[in-house]
Parts: C-alpha cells; sequence; structure tokens
C-alpha cells in the first residue's frame, strides 16, 4: 500500500467522511424507485446537487491544472477519491468527467479548447465523458462511426452506444474514423462535441446498477474544425492515453466496492450465529474470507501501480492499467459473489445491500473492458 502524504491523509479522510454522510448506499438504491410510481432511472442517473459539493471541494478539478481552475493533484490522488467514492456506491460521474473528459482537454486540447471546457469540468457546471463504444463489447481498434471533412469542417455520422453518464453530459469526447487505417497511422480523430449540438440525439439506457448511460446518434452533424480534438488522423495515441485511465480509474473504483463489501461481510460473520456459534469461527469460512483479504491486498497493489505510472509518465502504463483493470474485474466479481453467498437468504433480497453491490460489480467489470480483454491486452503488450 503506498504511503500517502499529508495533503493526501486529509483528502482521504474528508471523501470517506461525506460519502458516509453525504452519499451512503441508500442513495443509490433510491435511483430505482421500486414501487414508488415512478420509472427507474428518470433523470440524470446521478445526483447534481451532490456533484456540485464535490466540484467545491475541489475534487472534479483534481486532474486538471491550476491555471485553469484545478488543483493538479495528479491521477494517483484522484484515484483513491474514486476508491472511497465506490464504497458507498455513490453515483456520481467523476470517473467520466474528473478523469477521462479532463484528461483528454489537458492532453489533446488547444488553448482555446481548454480555456473554454476545462475551468467549467473543474468547478463541476459541467460534465464531460467519452463517446467510444459502437458494438455489445469494449473494442478500442473497431470504430465504424464516420467523420468527413466538409467545406464547414466535419460532419458526424454513426452510433455510440452505452456511454457513461451520457444523459446528463454536457460534452462528449467522440472518437470516429476520419480515414482508412492503410491511409494514415490509425485514422481516428476525436471531436468535442457540446450535447446541444444540433444532428445528435440521445436515447436514455436503464442499467441494472441504476445509472444512466445513452446511446448517442449522430445523424449529419456539423462541426467546424475547432471541435477537433488532437491531431486529425492521429488521435489512436492520444485515445489510447485516455483509455488507460479509465481503465485505472475504473479499477480503483472496483477496489473500492470490493473492499466495502468484503467489510461489509466479515461483520456479518463476527454477528451471525448458526447451531449456536458465530458462523465466522467457521474454518471454512475463515478460509474463503482470508483468500479475499488477499487478493484485495493484490488488486490495490495493481491499481496504484497503474495510477502511479500515469502520473509519472512509465513506458509500462499501458501495461499497468491493463493489468489493474483485469485484477480489479476478478476481484470485485468473486467478492460480491461471495457477498451475497455468505450472507445467506438476506443477500438475495433486493432489501439488502449485497446485491447491490453485486449488480454494480458486474456493470463495472464490464465498462472499459472485461476481464478477457484486459488479460489478452497486457499479453499482447508484453509480447506473448
Amino acid at each position: 500500500m503506498a504511503v500517502l502524504n499529508d495533503e493526501q491523509i486529509m483528502l482521504k479522510d474528508m471523501v470517506t467522511g461525506w460519502a458516509r454522510e453525504r452519499m451512503p448506499v441508500t442513495q443509490i438504491r433510491s435511483l430505482y424507485d421500486h414501487g414508488g410510481g415512478g420509472k427507474q432511472g428518470e433523470g440524470p442517473g446521478f445526483d447534481r446537487a451532490a456533484y456540485g459539493e464535490i466540484a467545491q471541494m475541489g475534487w472534479t478539478g483534481i486532474c486538471v491544472p491550476e491555471a485553469y481552475g484545478g488543483s493538479d493533484f495528479g491521477s494517483f490522488s484522484l484515484g483513491f477519491v474514486l476508491e472511497e467514492l465506490a464504497r458507498t456506491l455513490a453515483p456520481l460521474p467523476l470517473l467520466s468527467s474528473g478523469m477521462i473528459a479532463a484528461s483528454a482537454l489537458v492532453l489533446g486540447g488547444t488553448e482555446a479548447q481548454k480555456v473554454l471546457w476545462l475551468p467549467a469540468l473543474a468547478d463541476g457546471s459541467a460534465v464531460g465523458t467519452l463517446a467510444l463504444e459502437e458494438g455489445a463489447h469494449h473494442a478500442p481498434d473497431t470504430i465504424a462511426m464516420t467523420a468527413t471533412q466538409t467545406a464547414e469542417g466535419w460532419r458526424l455520422d454513426g452510433l455510440k452506444r452505452f456511454v457513461a453518464d451520457g444523459m446528463g453530459a454536457d460534452l462528449f469526447i467522440v472518437a470516429a474514423r476520419s480515414a482508412p487505417a492503410s491511409d494514415t497511422a490509425d485514422g481516428i480523430t476525436l471531436f468535442l462535441v457540446p450535447a446541444e449540438t444540433a444532428g445528435l440525439t440521445r436515447e436514455a439506457l436503464d442499467q441494472i446498477d441504476a445509472r444512466r448511460p445513452a446511446d448517442l446518434r449522430f445523424d449529419g452533424m456539423v462541426l467546424d474544425a475547432r471541435a477537433v480534438l488532437g491531431e486529425v488522423h492521429q488521435g489512436g495515441r492520444l485515445l489510447t492515453a485516455l483509455l488507460d485511465r479509465a481503465y485505472a480509474g475504473q479499477a480503483a473504483e472496483l477496489l473500492g466496492l470490493a473492499e466495502q463489501a468484503l467489510e461489509t461481510t466479515l461483520e456479518y460473520l463476527k454477528t451471525r450465529v448458526q447451531f449456536g456459534q458465530l458462523i465466522g469461527s467457521f474454518q471454512a469460512l475463515q478460509h474463503r474470507a482470508a483468500e479475499m483479504f488477499g487478493e484485495v491486498q493484490l488488486t490495490r497493489s495493481a491499481v496504484e501501480a497503474a495510477l502511479t505510472a500515469i502520473d509519472t509518465g512509465d513506458a509500462e502504463t499501458s501495461s499497468l492499467a491493463s493489468l489493474a483493470k483485469a485484477m480489479a474485474n476478478e476481484t470485485a466479481h468473486r467478492i460480491s459473489c461471495e457477498m451475497v453467498q455468505l450472507h445467506g437468504g438476506i443477500g438475495m433480497t433486493h432489501e439488502h445491500d449485497a446485491g447491490l453491490y453485486l449488480k454494480r460489480a458486474r456493470v463495472a467489470e464490464q465498462s472499459y473492458g472485461n476481464l478477457s480483454f484486459h488479460q489478452e491486452r497486457w499479453a499482447r503488450l508484453n509480447g506473448y
């Protein structure tokens, strides 16, 4: 486990206290609205007022330079903020906006683009997200959405699916194919697309974790040249950098989720009596708990290594990011299942928190690449 400096310790303690008081698990439960007379998932899928609160505390600007209203505190620091918020399943777009969208502007934006968007992302008045997926699985190398150069600038046509926090976003970072891959290094260009741009329609989706992604349809959308983020036809490198941050950030959330699921389960093992004994005294259950604890510690090491690599510009960042995401996927999957099983019958009910952790884990496992994707990517990057 990394050693935190005084400022990071203060930040971590602040996040922990705020999440438990302001965003307990009951907050995500309320989004389901079962039997409440409303439709599940109405609205953006997150609490805008709560997001404004964390913006006032500076958490949304952690990856933003001070010149644009942020603190430039680094991906590692934002990682443990994401981890602590995930412990209570806080439904906030911090990963989408504060890490991925903000990093897109920092790494690829022009000065005009940074001045326009970074202060808004830092103070929470705007929410950004990455629009990448087009199929049922994470496949960043198979982008089919087209960007055609015209006299006015660029025309975008196509569909983006399962866009995280898409119903509440004000800005989309859109990846489109602007040239055949054989003609340029990769033929991908990234664009900044405000949500109100003509030619864009979005359709809300309901997920099992009650969050609200969206399908985006681009029908002859016209953008001027100022919408291009980074280099024309050469967006692959920038996209890879953004995805490495997405992988590591999502892994941090999965780590926090798994930690809390394990802690809640351990408390139950210490209090549940069966056959006249605490079930935590059964050796078989002790072995299972010990294995889960070990997996969490190994996952923490991988996640912290990936976040540190991002901040230091390590050449192994991509490999470490996929390692962290693969391990976090596997750990959260197992522990969320064990949480349900070890709680017994009550763990199968909607009224208990176990199901909420399992549902969130399943969605987060698939977001930005499942276990198989990252195992294959890690192997390829390491020459296997």
